[in-house]
């Protein structure tokens, strides 16, 4: 497989005034033109990885890595103008609620607009004929009418196709995704993953997908990282992900609901030995 993103012992930690906090521990993996999902406990690293490998980590973070590779070029060692020529033009990312990500005080179909003229010299006109195209394609209906709207004026649902839209609209090479779903209904989430996956497949793109479901990653991705406290405790095909080894990925997948399970679901039991290492996969 030829890779379109290597990342090699990428660490993120922060200054606190409690001391430093060590985010992301020296996490190595590849992405192809595929969808990875990458799946563990709030806080355990999964957020910090995407904005890393983007450039995006706060101002109290440090970030180092041996390499994160891409197109030839090492991320990690970018200045912040050649970032600009490569965050949302070749690498986008979408957050997780659209309510904390698109200005309000802008109309919806402007947002959008400006996202693909940054990155292009399209005119205002091809602009916004490119803008509508992309709603379509995300499939929200009265493209022309939605343009107009303001994001107080739209769903939850119809926020995040807005944000996929804006993000998909320079057509990258990688998408990073957290928790794209974590805020819609059931019948929702399956509309935008749908969405997504068209993409991926249409425009060659490689994925990685942020999620706490581990129902949701086994069913739409490829490849799974399962993380913990900062750190890859283990590496699988989403398809075996029912019969991973390592205890804490069995941990998460005993504390599912089921509706096949009777009783008390399981409590999540934790291993210090894991983060040192004291645990080798059979």
């Amino acid at each position: 497989m030829q890779y379109l993103l290597n990342v090699e012992k990428l660490s993120v930690s922060f200054e606190t005034p409690k001391g430093v906090v060590d985010a992301v521990r020296e996490i190595s993996f590849t992405l192809g033109k595929e969808r990875l999902g990458i799946v563990g406990e709030s806080g355990s690293g999964k957020s910090q990885t995407g904005r890393a490998i983007l450039g995006l980590t706060s101002k109290n973070g440090s970030v180092s890595a041996n390499h994160i590779l891409f197109d030839g070029a090492d991320l990690s060692r970018m200045t912040e103008r050649d970032m600009r020529k490569i965050r949302g033009a070749r690498i986008s990312m979408i957050m997780q609620d659209p309510r904390y990500s698109l200005n309000p005080v802008m109309r919806v179909g402007e947002q959008i607009a400006e996202a693909f003229r940054v990155h292009t010299r399209a005119s205002r006109r091809q602009a916004k004929d490119r803008t509508i195209e992309m709603l379509n394609r995300v499939k929200i209906r009265e493209a022309d009418k939605v343009y107009n709207l303001f994001p107080h004026e739209v769903s939850g649902g119809m926020g995040q196709r807005i944000m996929i839209a804006m993000m998909l609209i320079p057509e990258p090479d990688i998408l990073i995704a957290d928790e794209p779903t974590s805020a819609l209904d059931v019948t929702v989430q399956l509309q935008i993953l749908s969405i997504l996956d068209d993409m991926v497949r249409e425009q060659g793109m490689g994925l990685i997908l942020i999620s706490h479901d581990l129902n949701l990653v086994s069913s739409f991705c490829d490849r799974v990282l399962v993380m913990y406290g900062g750190q890859i405790l283990e590496s699988l095909n989403a398809s075996d992900l029912n019969n991973a080894k390592h205890p804490y990925t069995r941990g998460l997948l005993n504390c599912l609901p089921s509706l096949e399970r009777q009783g008390e679901l399981a409590v999540l039991t934790r291993d210090p030995k894991w983060l040192e290492g004291g645990y080798n996969i059979p």
